[in-house]
């Protein structure tokens, strides 16, 4: 599926996405990236729909390619302060802040968006299958949290984050429970299932 260059032609647009708002542990990640209206590139989709390999390929291209692009985060305490979709506001907020050009239209991933920032914004439902910008932000944003995640793995080896990336799956929970919580563990969130918790009583 070719993906739609722009919602409309002579502004600038900047697509925006985030990852890590599922995850039990580390910071939620998000891009904003400007694309020239006229980019094509038909590997550039959702990135939960490509591999590893070519998510990390497509980096440089990208970045390359972009007239501008920013990846910024908030934090577990952010996370655990104001909540996890107050938090993925943020750090979208951060990143087209941080975009080398103005966006005059920004392309929101979702359903739903608060900013003080003084841009007009349209939200899209599974953006990133739809729009280049978005897909190519939650490209950048997903490697770029990946590759956080496994730099902590080593220091945090018995969660498995350098392969679930702090989501809650199996192997990541058995760890909480064998050694508990560690500093990059988001508070707010349930860590243990009921069923993992029960026998830690």
């Amino acid at each position: 599926m070719t993906l739609l260059p722009y919602l409309e032609a002579n502004r600038i647009e900047a697509g925006c996405d985030e990852v890590g708002r599922g995850c039990l542990a580390g910071p939620v990640v998000a891009a904003a990236v400007i694309l020239p209206v006229d980019y094509h590139n038909p590997w550039i989709q959702d990135s939960k729909k490509l591999s590893k390999h070519t998510r990390e390929e497509l980096i440089q291209e990208i970045k390359g390619a972009a007239l501008g692009w920013a990846v910024a985060e908030a934090s577990v305490a952010e996370i655990d302060r104001i909540n996890i979709l107050q938090a993925s506001f943020l750090a979208m907020e951060r990143a087209i802040q941080q975009l080398p050009k103005a966006p005059e239209h920004l392309l929101i991933d979702g359903n739903r968006w608060k900013s003080s920032l003084p841009y007009s914004y349209t939200c899209v439902i599974k953006g990133d299958g739809k729009f280049a910008s978005i897909a190519a932000a939650s490209i950048l944003a997903k490697v770029y949290r990946d590759d956080l995640m496994e730099q902590l793995a080593e220091d945090f080896p018995h969660y498995g984050w350098e392969k679930n990336a702090g989501y809650p799956t199996k192997k990541h929970r058995e760890g909480i429970q064998s050694h508990g919580s560690c500093s990059w563990h988001r508070k707010s969130f349930q860590l243990l299932s009921p069923q993992l918790s029960l026998g830690l009583e």
